[in-house]
């Protein structure tokens, strides 16, 4: 791929149905670092993100609201616009998907899409009818093989039967040309996890979409069919280009799409959409697909899966606060590598703040300026080419600031920030190393002067390296130091004695105050006593009747991966009873089992099949095992 002197990085937009949490901030803050990176390597960059406002969510939960469903998005869209605010987002445009200028941009790709043909001579657009199940909460059709328990996975509800007129695009023909072109690297898909992932999906020979919907009112018209809207995801990609002027100004079109490095950035629950339905779109409307796209793992919250229903979204406000914006943006992007699934412990957040932030970098800052002041008389000393061990922390220094814009470059963002803060460690040890407060006492005053130099100047060095990730906190460091922004480049940061001597040193305070690790409120509320279940009576116990049955047939219910269909022997009657044990035994496993159920319960209808009556089974995580019953007890005894 020719490295283009452009580079164009957005976010997915987020779908305003809550207020933002460190999941949406996570993949904002690394955008930034990436924009911000490529600025100080001289590239002209823009940053895009935004969000996502139309589909039946908004529109229930503004109803339920009582609100219009535009006042809705207005009021959580500035939640997201300070939540960016107070984090430092630098971004150049922030994308609003009920902005006249994006639904101009969407009609007219979709007029154009409309108009197209596709490979393999038919046209790219169709009318048809969708019958289906449909996920509100995802805004998306869903097949039953996605189902759990007839529930959908993510939101744990049934999906909606939908039969309505649509739209379809053409997605068939385009697999095999995409296929091709993922396999050949002319569309980057990183990390290679991701990229395996995608290649399995283009031959899974994946139906073609559909594009509107007719019974959605809040979204985008198509422009050939009023009375049919936009189906959100259509809606939602085009940001990416109406953000830059596909639909209102070609010129910046065509500097932003077409002669820049294009990255996406998103977590990989929306990795289909991204890498197989938009560059399809993108093809036939004869557009440039992007140049790379770069897929996040998800993270869990103290080794729990995030979810408002278990109380643990932490908010990247409240982060902030006690953490302030830069070291919050340190700790998110510095909790595991970038690009792979991990946790996020909360308890961590003090300890590598206190280690990372307060002991090596701002102690750093402050012992450099500190010792400027006492020994060199407030200013910063000249340099000497003869200070003891300044050859070697030289050498370390002199290929970093390359080698952690490799790491820039190829989306290593841990990497390149643990390679800044090494620099530090490195200077914190060149200090201990030289002992100034020695030299000072044995009257070497030149010398010391040099040392302390050295050591501002790795300082220096580091603080462009970390301007991505700590902006503010960084020109704090280097206002110690009379240091300028026009000097914030990396070129500036490959070359060395930069540090102007003469400068005034001025140490107002701690750069990062140490905190107190006991005394920092918990972002998530700690975990609740188990509840205390009131006693029964020995009449109450007595009403469940429990009793042995044996296993006469089992067979799976089809496409329900969980579910076992399994007729039953309770001596005086046999019946039949839908277990959820598939994935433990096989249905071959069953046959013959004594097992013990609850035989009083009302029936139940299960994935449209009769269940009369419940097994019993011990349950550890993920491992489950049946209670069955021994020897010779006959079918019907009853457990006391």
């Amino acid at each position: 791929m020719t490295v283009l002197n452009r580079f164009f990085v957005t976010t997915p937009i987020y779908y305003v149905n809550d207020k933002p949490h460190i999941g949406h901030a996570y993949t904002s803050i690394a955008a930034d670092f990436l924009a911000r990176f490529h600025r100080l390597a001289g590239r002209d960059s823009f940053f895009l993100t935004g969000t996502d406002e139309h589909g039946t969510k908004i529109a229930e939960t503004a109803a339920a609201a009582g609100k219009t469903p535009q006042a809705l998005c207005d009021e959580v869209v500035e939640q997201y616009r300070g939540t960016w605010r107070t984090l430092g987002l630098s971004n150049d445009y922030f994308v609003r998907t009920t902005d006249a200028r994006h639904v101009a941009a969407v009609q007219k790709l979709l007029t154009v899409l409309n108009g197209a043909t596709a490979p393999n001579g038919r046209e790219a657009v169709y009318a048809g009818v969708y019958e289906g199940l449909y996920c509100t909460g995802c805004e998306k059709f869903i097949t039953e093989s996605d189902l759990v328990d007839g529930m959908c996975p993510d939101h744990k509800m049934p999906p909606t039967p939908l039969k309505e007129k649509n739209y379809f695009f053409r997605l068939q023909p385009y697999l095999a040309i995409l296929k091709e072109m993922v396999e050949k690297n002319e569309l980057v898909i990183l990390p290679d996890e991701r990229r395996r992932e995608v290649l399995g999906l283009l031959t899974t020979g994946l139906p073609d979409f559909s594009i509107s919907r007719e019974s959605e009112k809040w979204g985008i018209p198509l422009p050939f069919d009023p009375t049919q809207t936009a189906y959100v995801w259509i809606d939602a990609l085009p940001n990416y280009i109406s953000a830059i002027g596909y639909g209102d100004d070609p010129q910046q079109f065509d500097r932003w799409w077409n002669k820049a490095e294009v990255v996406h950035l998103m977590a990989k629950d929306i990795l289909k959409f991204h890498t197989i339905y938009w560059p399809a779109m993108l093809m036939a409307a004869g557009l440039k697909l992007p140049d790379r796209i770069f897929i996040h793992g998800f993270f869990t919250i103290n080794g729990e899966k995030m979810g408002k229903s278990l109380g643990n979204m932490i908010d990247p406000r409240k982060m902030a606060e006690i953490y302030g914006a830069d070291a919050t943006r340190y700790l998110l992007l510095n909790q595991y590598p970038f690009g792979v699934d991990g946790d996020v412990k909360e308890r961590e957040f003090a300890t590598k703040y206190n280690s990372d932030l307060a002991n090596d970098l701002g102690n750093l800052v402050s012992r450099v300026a500190k010792m400027m002041i006492q020994y060199c008389d407030g200013v910063i000393p000249a340099p000497r080419a003869d200070v003891p061990g300044q050859n070697e922390v030289m050498e370390m220094a002199v290929d970093l600031p390359d080698a952690v814009y490799n790491h820039v470059c190829n989306f290593r963002i841990t990497e390149a920030i643990a390679g800044a803060m090494n620099l530090v460690r490195a200077t914190n040890k060149f200090i201990e190393d030289a002992a100034p407060w020695k030299l000072a006492k044995n009257g070497q005053q030149e010398t010391v002067g040099g040392v302390l130099y050295t050591a501002g100047e790795l300082l220096r060095i580091a603080s462009i390296l970390l301007y991505p990730i700590m902006p503010e906190k960084v020109r704090e460091i280097r206002s110690v130091f009379g240091l300028e922004d026009k000097n914030l480049t990396l070129d500036s940061a490959r070359t060395w004695f930069n540090l102007p001597h003469g400068n005034r040193v001025t140490l107002k305070e701690s750069i990062f105050p140490r905190l107190d690790a006991k005394a920092i409120p918990m972002l998530v509320p700690p975990k609740a006593e188990p509840v205390t279940v009131d006693l029964v009576s020995f009449d109450d116990f007595g009403r469940v009747s429990l009793r042995v049955a044996r296993v006469i047939a089992a067979e799976r219910v089809p496409k329900a991966d969980k579910l076992l269909k399994l007729q039953i022997d309770l001596g005086d009657e046999k019946r039949q009873i839908i277990a959820g044990i598939a994935q433990q035994y096989a249905p071959e496993e069953m046959i013959g089992k004594s097992i013990i159920v609850v035989a009083n319960l009302q029936p139940a209808t299960i994935r449209g099949i009769e269940s009369r009556g419940m097994l019993l089974a011990a349950k550890n995580g993920g491992t489950l095992r049946l209670l069955t019953v021994d020897g010779d007890i006959p079918p019907g005894a009853s457990i006391g």
